[in-house]
């Protein structure tokens, strides 16, 4: 893609003077610029279609937009890559946006992957599931879903209806007889042979047909189905079809817009207001609603609807699959181009329209309601949220208001399955993309020693911290840092920030105080005498959320870890035991227990294990004794 890169020329001018030195050496030619401050730090990335010619624009001295005139004033260098369509430019400016969220370019902040549902293809009994990632696994992939919640939902109701297993390959290779599901009757059990192949077949392309818009055709097999059932006089049978169709009645309920004229879209609508803007975007496939999710890109205060949504496009589909049609709220400024681009990472041809009437116009109505609601809702949560932070300052006698609070939190049980929690809050709320779980790791630690597993927090987020962001440039690092516990985990963590060099950043422990009563809470700075707060101070219950999220966070880390570790099988860990071992030495002895157990002459009766197997699998259960 890149033909020729011309770097920053040395440090002199800035301004339009800077720029004014390039337009000497540079092509006529399609490609990205990147603006750079004295510090070296990317200001804006932006494409053109002719360098030379959009550079020239930058050099004029006048005719700028207050943001743009900002921008050039603090450019200190360029730097340029060519490429050879403009096409290519798009795809770069986009990526290295991404990459090096410069201060200047409208940014999309929240850009997390969507589910999707799994029916896969390896196995004569398929499994459906949520997958959410790359589509490396074989199978037909429906989707994207809004959130996991969207897909849940979906998933449950289709049990009901289809009866397909959800069960890993393991567990299905395993079972001896049905499981709960089974018996709540949503499950055909092909585990245990309860269902013949060619029928489960049948209930696979039926839930295909469904998740693919032809749900018509299906509803009106099973109501057949059902009429038969109760001409033959099964009433039992016609009773659980009459619940299947009601559960992909529900599933059609649920999803609330089901478009007749639009089969496979993504509906964008853009409301600005307040220098802030929200995005909201609706998933259409297969003429049905599967959610919609509002995102909210860090824009200037003089860009306009097209600019925003055209990068806002670009990168949203920079990781994703764009489907065959957008409908947009806005023109964006290059709609040919952004068409080719989308087209060529799809490999079918991408539509991209803005509809003035008809059922397309009103679904983009109904998305900028959406969209004005969810801004309105946000920006009064931020003025509260801003005063709250102002409160927070005063308070804890902060130089500044803070932009970035890190909680920080432990959980386990007399020690066992420690870990460390971490949630993040600013101006705009929990930032929950921003959360970070420890594994605590220290083997020369105490069971329960609380300050010893704080110590280890810290000082692998310190330790990376120095690592990742040492200029402090990025937005990682903390204003304040809220520690739960008092004086003694105080000292502790400023030890060990200490030991870092870091000695600039607020902290303040919360301990729960007298009775250990919520709302008699103390606050604890190093060096300094504890204090506490007003009983119906709204910064007391302030902090009270936020030490309430990140126990919340530690409790579901912890208990995840505990629960994979109860269901861990020690058969697991034998090399050489697979599926169907596990299974023939599950049902010989009843369990993994037995098997830990067994002497080596019951091993190697056991079908399909081998005397070498039988030898390693005494061998790891008895290598101590």
């Amino acid at each position: 893609m890149n033909e020729g890169v011309e770097n920053d020329i040395p440090a002199g001018p800035t301004g339009h003077d800077c720029i004014q030195g390039y337009l000497r050496t540079l092509p006529s030619r399609p490609g990205v610029y990147r603006m750079l401050d004295a510090q070296s730090r990317v200001l804006y990335v932006g494409k053109a279609r002719n360098l030379k010619a959009r550079v020239s624009n930058y050099a004029r001295p006048s005719g700028h937009t207050p943001r743009i005139a900002r921008m050039i004033r603090e450019t200190a260098s360029m730097m340029f890559l060519t490429t050879r369509t403009e096409t290519e430019a798009l795809l770069l400016e986009q990526n290295l946006i991404k990459q090096l969220k410069p201060k200047f370019n409208v940014l999309l902040r929240d850009d997390k992957s969507f589910p999707n549902i799994l029916v896969t293809g390896d196995h004569p009994y398929p499994q459906i599931k949520k997958h959410r990632g790359a589509k490396k696994e074989k199978g037909s992939y429906y989707g994207p879903f809004a959130s996991a919640g969207a897909v849940n939902r979906t998933l449950n109701q289709l049990q009901k209806a289809f009866l397909l297993r959800n069960c890993s390959d393991s567990v299905f290779e395993t079972r001896t007889r049905p499981c709960l599901l089974h018996q709540i009757k949503r499950c055909s059990a092909p585990c245990v042979g309860r269902i013949s192949g060619e029928d489960y077949a049948e209930s696979v392309r039926d839930a295909e047909r469904f998740l693919s818009g032809r749900d018509t055709k299906v509803q009106e097999t099973l109501a057949r189905q059902m009429q038969d059932a109760s001409d033959a006089m099964e009433f039992e049978r016609a009773a659980a079809l009459r619940d299947r169709i009601r559960a992909l009645t529900q599933v059609q309920t649920a999803q609330g817009i089901n478009p007749r004229t639009v089969g496979e879209a993504d509906i964008l609508a853009l409301h600005m207001e307040g220098g802030q803007a929200c995005v909201q975007v609706f998933f259409i496939r297969a003429h049905q609603n599967w959610g919609n999710r509002d995102f909210y890109p860090r824009v200037g205060e003089d860009v306009d609807h097209a600019e925003v949504l055209e990068a806002f496009i670009g990168q949203f589909y920079d990781t994703k699959e764009p489907p065959r049609l957008l409908l947009l709220s806005h023109p964006i400024e290059s709609p040919d181009l952004m068409i080719e681009a989308l087209s060529e990472k799809l490999g079918r041809k991408v539509e991209i329209a803005v509809p003035q009437r008809g059922e397309k116009a009103e679904l983009i109505e109904g998305a900028l309601r959406n969209a004005r609601e969810s801004l309105g809702r946000k920006m009064a949560e931020s003025a509260a949220q801003g005063k709250l932070l102002r409160g927070l300052a005063e308070a804890f006698g902060l130089e500044t208001v803070p932009e970035r609070i890190e909680v920080y939190d432990n959980s386990h049980i007399q020690g066992a399955h420690a870990v460390g929690a971490m949630i993040v809050a600013g101006p705009e709320g929990y930032l929950k993309n921003q959360y970070r779980k420890f594994n605590i790791r220290g083997d020369e630690l105490t069971p329960g020693d609380d300050f010893g597993m704080m110590k280890e927090v810290l000082s692998r987020r310190f330790k990376r911290l120095l690592k990742e962001d040492p200029d402090r440039d990025k937005g990682l690092w903390p204003d304040l840092l809220l520690i739960d516990g008092g004086q003694g985990q105080v000292s502790a963590v400023h030890e060990i920030m200490a030991q870092h060099g870091v000695e600039d950043v607020a902290m303040v422990g919360v301990a729960k105080g007298i009775d250990r009563d919520h709302g008699k809470e103390e606050f604890h700075r190093f060096g300094e005498r504890p204090f506490a707060l007003r009983r119906n101070d709204p910064v007391l219950y302030f902090v009270q959320r936020l030490r309430d999220e990140a126990h919340r966070f530690a409790i579901g880390t912890h208990r995840a870890k505990r629960a994979k570790a109860v269901s861990a099988n020690p058969l697991d860990e034998i090399a050489g035991v697979g599926a169907s071992r596990k299974r023939a030495l599950l049902q010989h002895f009843g369990s993994a227990k037995a098997v830990s157990r067994a002497n080596l002459a019951d091993l190697k009766a056991v079908e399909g294990v081998s005397e070498a197997l039988a030898e390693r699998i005494y061998g790891h259960f008895h290598e101590s004794g």
